[in-house]
């Protein structure tokens, strides 16, 4: 941790502390506004799972604000109390985003797949990546040449966590746009006001994903500066 990796971060915190108050303003906003259809998200959730055809997808509370998501290896949605037990906009979007995730499982979707494949990866190469780049950067200033290959490998590694980032926007903009054909499709939001509240909070949480992006990217081209400057010490 240098000044030049503050510099390179700023615009990444910023837009990270942005997307945080856009996506909690948004929720805290439209939980305040009550559907026609006085469904909690649970009750939305259950109509959804029945329209799209769904069967088989379980739902279950789970402990937190805004915790939720769907496992696809158990096929249980798992919606946080606030979301479960309100009949709130917000609460109906927060739960079709995670069906939306739902019907990607059903269909095999592509890229949700592939976002899957690569947890391993990244659950191992997060930690393992930057601690490759700063044995190899120690080596080299030590003067072994095997130094500036390790740091390279670690540069290799740790972009897993980049990829991902990339994997993941795709995905959860579909699951938002399956979402808001789901509630149409349903009966479920009616009116401009209610649509408007949808988009607002499914808007507000992919601009997180966005972040992630660019904070991911950011860091990775950080670490390939650092190892690029090595090299040219090296010469």
């Amino acid at each position: 941790m240098d000044i030049s990796y503050l510099l390179c971060m700023v615009p990444a915190f910023l837009l990270t502390m942005i997307a945080s108050w856009y996506v909690k303003s948004a929720y805290r906003k439209w939980s305040r506004v009550a559907t026609s259809s006085g469904m909690t998200g649970t009750q939305a959730a259950q109509r959804l799972i029945a329209a799209g055809g769904l069967q088989g997808v379980q739902i279950e509370e789970i402990a937190g604000n805004l915790t939720d998501n769907y496992d696809p290896r158990s096929k249980i949605l798992h919606l946080s109390q606030s979301v479960a037990e309100s009949p709130s906009v917000a609460s109906i979007a927060v739960a079709a985003h995670e069906l939306g995730h739902a019907q990607q499982d059903a269909q095999g979707y592509f890229p949700l797949r592939f976002r899957s494949a690569l947890v391993p990866m990244v659950s191992i190469g997060s930690s393992l990546g930057w601690i490759l780049i700063m044995a190899g950067m120690f080596l080299a200033y030590a003067g072994m040449a095997l130094g500036t290959d390790i740091a390279w490998l670690g540069v290799v590694v740790f972009s897993g966590g980049a990829v991902f980032a990339l994997a993941t926007l795709p995905v959860e903009l579909n699951a938002s746009a399956r979402a808001r054909q789901l509630l149409g499709e349903a009966g479920i939001i009616t009116g401009y006001e209610e649509q408007k509240g949808v988009h607002t909070v499914l808007n507000a949480a992919a601009l997180t994903y966005v972040a992630a992006l660019v904070t991911a990217i950011l860091q990775l081209l950080y670490f390939v500066s650092m190892v690029v400057g090595l090299g040219r010490r090296r010469r």
